[in-house]
């Protein structure tokens, strides 16, 4: 008895209680984020560079200041009892520096200085054997001309910053040399173009003590311009084998990073059914939105349950789920206005998020929708015309 006593304790001491839980950034997934520590009324902090963060007037507490700042991380993180992250871009000399005066840091910082770096990334899966398409690492961009000049390279690949790319951004096909002259100079690779039958993601859960859960493999298909997910479709329309084979290569990937928290794994499926990762989010993901509506257990709360070192909770979906992301059009700039949302909602199984960002831009992320349904046919038939619907515009 005493020893269930203290347990419950030890668990009961995040709820109701002084503790308080940090986060890095405060954006849309902080905001969805906030959504499971209110139920569990678990004190929550934001720091985020934005005094109009979609977060910042629904937190217990914001602070705004620039996440790759040392100093305003480490001030930010000394005031907390357990840090963790929505956006993986932040100063992790500060994040060392805090986890080695005692604070709790989930994701760690020895996983987040390799993630931040798609360079350090491959080189982490060529260490671990963890199947990944080939590539060609370069210190800046003319190092990378004169490796096609000299023909150790060729035409088509895929160009990728090191660092910073985000939402499709820092990512392009690169056909032939005049796709070269406008990129950035920075460190970049050079990966091979795969040809892929289809794209897709594993969400794996991982708890301090070990315990891991994957949720379903999803689809996921993409805007051809923006190199943005258009759609998320779970369960993928895969064979079961490929699934099983993706969620072991992602379970891979976080055992090799001995992970704390959400990880997820985005691969490829190659033309002969191979796995290939491509790259990780270490935090919650837009490939985990359908989660919301259509899991036992979503994944901003698991990400909770995770980092807390609480059990995880059931990864299983109730019923299909397909994502659609609402994203600025073309051409719209300023105030926004979402169009024909109305007539969406009078469709069963359609649910809309807004993210609370005011201003519209082309291709930002400003919701998603979600549509549920016994069948995932007819769950994409109807994510169809969501995205025929709706349009986010400026006033």
């Amino acid at each position: 008895m005493c020893i269930q006593q203290h347990k419950l304790t030890k668990v009961q001491h995040y709820f109701s209680s002084n503790f308080r839980l940090g986060v890095l950034g405060g954006g849309q997934l902080g905001r969805m984020l906030l959504a499971e520590t209110q139920k569990l009324d678990i004190y929550t902090v934001i720091l985020d560079a934005s005094e109009d963060a979609p977060c910042a007037r629904i937190c217990n507490e914001f602070h705004q200041g620039d996440l790759l700042d040392f100093d305003t991380v480490y001030n930010f993180g000394k005031n907390v009892d357990l840090l963790t992250i929505e956006i993986e871009n932040v100063n992790i000399e500060a994040l060392d520096k805090l986890e080695s005066e005692g604070i709790p840091v989930y994701p760690k910082p020895s996983n987040l200085r390799i993630i931040q770096n798609k360079a350090q990334q491959k080189k982490f899966y060529q260490q671990y054997n963890i199947p990944t398409a080939d590539f060609m690492h370069y210190a800046y961009l003319e190092e990378l001309k004169h490796s096609y000049q000299n023909s150790i390279i060729d035409f088509p690949f895929v160009w990728k910053s090191a660092r910073f790319g985000y939402d499709g951004n820092g990512v392009k096909v690169v056909k032939d040399y005049s796709d070269l002259e406008n990129l950035p100079e920075g460190e970049c690779i050079a990966e091979q173009l795969v040809p892929f039958k289809n794209e897709l993601a594993v969400i794996v859960a991982r708890n301090k003590k070990g315990q891991v859960k994957t949720y379903p493999v999803v689809e996921m298909e993409f805007h051809p311009e923006a190199n943005q997910v258009e759609y998320v479709i779970c369960p993928a329309r895969i064979d079961d084998t490929v699934a099983k084979k993706a969620r072991e290569v992602a379970l891979k990937v976080a055992d090799a990073f001995d992970f704390v928290g959400l990880l997820a794994v985005e691969m490829f499926q190659t033309q002969d059914d191979q796995i290939l990762v491509n790259e990780v989010a270490p935090r919650t993901h837009n490939s985990g939105h359908y989660s919301i509506e259509a899991s036992y257990t979503n994944q901003f709360e698991q990400h909770v349950r995770s980092i807390l070192d609480l059990p995880l909770g059931d990864t299983a979906s109730k019923v299909a789920g397909i994502m659609v992301n609402l994203v600025g059009a073309e051409g719209h700039t300023g105030p926004v206005l979402y169009e024909n949302i109305e007539e969406i909602m009078s469709i069963d199984g359609v649910t809309p998020h807004l993210y609370g960002k005011k201003i519209t831009k082309p291709f930002r992320k400003m919701g998603h929708v979600t549509i549920v349904h016994e069948n995932v046919d007819k769950a994409r038939a109807i994510a169809q015309q969501v995205k025929e619907t709706v349009k986010v515009i400026s006033k």
